[in-house]
């Protein structure tokens, strides 16, 4: 794990290095305008769309959005893992102005924003325009959702001019009016690396679902859903339902995350487009992060999800694990949640590399643990050949950010919440078209404790737990390894205080 960190470390600079400082000084600070050059190309925009790569990290932002919750932990194993207590301190929430990950989630989403503001501002093509607007919707939203401020800087503000700061109201309206425009003007796309209309609207839904966390008079709540804010979230989910998208059937779910997701999935929206050829931004990193040493493929031997949340699945759940044709009986490994004794190619059972049988435990300690403790998670995984062997371009699965279940499932919290389905939709009965394909129970009726806990078993491993939490007021409530409620300030990350001594339009979020 040193190794990985510090390779990870390296190419942050050399991003650096490669942006220049004065780029992400414009960014985050601003002491430089938007370069004035010729029209955007197609070329530009690819430079927007390859900042999305960092999102399918197992650190960051995926880190911020998933660590922090009741999914997952990255225990200390010996000397592995520890890494200044990085991973501890985003679930324990006791991370500091000063932590890594968040001064390094809020470089890079900046950096985003800035790279898709070029472009938008010297765009002649209202193509390109909208994919530009797009993106930019989508690292603002992520900041807005993890430090609650966005610096942006008007492209003909004089040189000298520091960056404004949009509060979180008022960058949610910004990212609501970039989404409208993008909607307005794209189509449909050839592949969910680009942005589409399903995609605007999709996004757009999750906007005005949290409209109420993003506006709200205390960090943290408590929340007061606007009923025309749920109507709109409806609106937007139907208009990706009439665009053709669909759960996938029986016995299909993890068909979404499959190497052969490009061409089986019917609910993937929008994310990282990666074949054998091109995995600029692969999900490896979510197969590697937990995989033992002597499983195949080997891995990293990191990170785990909480028993708690392993036992909120029925055992008759297909999210819960299966065996996947073409990996299981290939190489051993299930698709899902794996616990219990592991096994490799040809039904082996594995061992620890002390000798001791591979046994994943529900037990697990965050400060110390052993290297078989904790219950791993394989929602994306590498394609084998007939062989056996996992060859080093077995990566091409997308990695998905937005797919159809998360909008059928917003639709239904919307109408929870107050909002009136024009097509005449309960919240249960969408709750259970997503349930029944999966081989869960049907529920009679639904409520925000039951609503939460299924949007957990859909949409583990996403990247939206944290956010899902929030809106729900659990965010904040004790889980495995942090035994005690934390305050509702946290809720936000801090501003990095780099990021404070320099704009002074920035002001620290409460609590820190």
């Amino acid at each position: 794990m040193k190794k990985i960190t510090l390779k990870a470390t390296l190419c942050g600079m050399a991003l650096l290095a490669a942006t220049g400082c004065a780029k992400l000084n414009e960014t985050v600070y601003g002491s430089k305008s938007v370069d004035a050059g010729g029209a955007s190309s197609a070329a530009d925009l690819n430079g927007v769309y390859s900042q999305l790569n960092g999102q399918a990290d197992q650190a960051n932002t995926y880190a911020l959005q998933e660590h922090s919750t009741d999914e997952m932990m990255g225990p200390t194993r010996g000397t592995d893992w520890g890494d200044f207590g990085t991973w501890r301190k985003l679930h324990t929430h006791t991370w500091t102005p000063s932590h890594n990950q968040v001064n390094d989630t809020w470089d890079q989403l900046n950096i985003g924003v800035f790279r898709a503001t070029q472009v938008i501002t010297r765009a002649t093509s209202d193509q390109i325009k909208a994919e530009a607007s797009f993106c930019r919707a989508y690292f603002m939203f992520q900041i807005v959702d993890l430090y609650g401020q966005q610096p942006f800087r008007d492209p003909d503000a004089p040189n000298s001019s520091v960056p404004t700061v949009m509060n979180r109201a008022e960058a949610t309206a910004f990212i609501i009016k970039d989404l409208e425009f993008a909607e307005s003007k794209l189509g449909a796309a050839a592949n969910i690396g680009v942005a589409s209309k399903a995609a605007a609207e999709a996004l757009l839904a999750k906007v005005y679902l949290n409209k109420a966390v993003y506006t709200a008079a205390t960090v943290g709540g408590p929340f007061t859903f606007a009923k025309a804010d749920m109507d709109k979230v409806i609106e937007y989910a139907n208009a990706v339902t009439a665009a053709g998208y669909t759960l996938e059937p029986a016995g299909k779910y993890f068909q979404d995350f499959a190497w052969d997701n490009s061409d089986q999935s019917h609910g993937n929206i929008f994310g990282l487009y990666n074949t054998t050829a091109r995995q600029t931004g692969n999900a490896k990193n979510r197969w590697k992060m937990g995989l033992h040493y002597n499983q195949t493929p080997d891995g990293w031997n990191g990170f785990t999800t909480l028993a708690d949340f392993y036992k909120s699945f029925e055992a008759s759940d297909e999210r819960r694990g299966v065996a996947y044709p073409g990996l299981t009986d290939k190489v051993g490994l299930r698709a899902g949640f794996a616990v219990g004794q592991q096994y490799g190619p040809g039904g082996v059972a594995l061992k620890q590399r002390g000798g001791k049988p591979l046994i994943f435990t529900e037990d697990v300690n965050i400060n110390f643990s052993t290297e078989a403790q904790g219950i791993r998670v394989f929602k994306y995984f590498p394609h084998p050949n007939a062989d056996g062997t996992v060859p080093d371009n077995s990566e091409d699965n997308d990695y998905v950010f937005l797919r159809y279940a998360d909008v059928l499932l917003m639709k239904a919290e919307a109408i929870m919440r107050g909002g009136t389905d024009p097509l005449g939709q309960t919240a249960v009965s969408i709750v259970n078209a997503v349930r029944t394909p999966r081989g869960a129970s049907t529920l009679a009726s639904v409520d925000a404790a039951t609503m939460l806990a299924e949007r957990g078993r859909e949409l583990y491993y996403e990247g939206w737990r944290r956010n899902d939490l929030i809106r729900f007021e659990k965010f904040n409530d004790p889980v495995d390894q942090r035994p005690l409620a934390t305050d509702k300030t946290k809720t936000l990350y801090p501003i990095p205080q780099r990021a404070v001594d320099t704009n002074p339009n920035l002001k620290q979020n409460a609590g820190y």
